[in-house]
């Protein structure tokens, strides 16, 4: 009962999100924002060069981000960030080596997520018929959450408290809370116990 609750709410939530698509123009934006793709590009390649938990590093991972990122996070270097602003990182969040964030429709990480190794976190992509024009829907990964090695959001999705996408999944639709999905495209294949989390 619980969870076919929660999985009505996520569906007609999806929906809602649906209209929330927002077109960017690359030719304008090119023209508009060169300054500032220039800042983040030049910024991203010395952190990716510098010694990782040192005070120079963590100094151009929070200029990078604009210094949206909470106390205790750290993101790891050899990463590929797109429109870094666009992206909120809350407390204690650790994201692993070899992360893709495009995050032209924006990106949100809530306290506690944890991101393993070559995810890639895609908030936009491009129209089909006009490929200059990007196609952006926010992605949000809510507490607690846990993103498997090489594992696949997509533009739109939400991924609940506490949920577990594994490792190499693609993940196409919103993943309800407590849930761990796996797979191309993700399916939900357990539900876990939310009394025996710690918060």
């Amino acid at each position: 009962m619980k969870l076919s609750l929660i999985l009505l709410i996520t569906i007609i939530l999806n929906i809602i999100s649906k209209n929330d698509e927002i077109r960017i123009d690359m030719r304008d934006y090119v023209k508009t924002k060169n300054e500032e793709m220039k800042r983040d590009s030049q910024l991203l390649h010395k952190f990716n060069l510098a010694m990782p938990y040192t005070e120079e590093y963590t100094k151009l991972m929070n200029e990078l981000f604009y210094n949206n990122i909470g106390e205790g996070s750290i993101v790891n270097n050899q990463l590929t960030v797109v429109v870094p602003k666009n992206v909120k990182i809350g407390k204690r969040v650790t994201i692993m080596n070899g992360a893709l964030l495009m995050a032209a429709g924006t990106i949100t990480i809530e306290d506690d997520v944890m991101i393993a190794a070559h995810a890639k976190i895609i908030s936009n992509n491009h129209d089909p018929y006009d490929r200059q024009v990007l196609l952006c829907k926010p992605v949000i990964i809510k507490k607690g959450a846990w993103i498997g090695a090489g594992a696949t959001i997509l533009p739109g999705v939400t991924i609940g408290k506490y949920a577990i996408v594994g490792s190499d999944s693609v993940v196409t639709k919103d993943v309800p809370s407590y849930s761990v999905v796996v797979g191309s495209p993700a399916k939900i294949i357990k539900v876990l116990d939310e009394k025996k989390f710690i918060e």
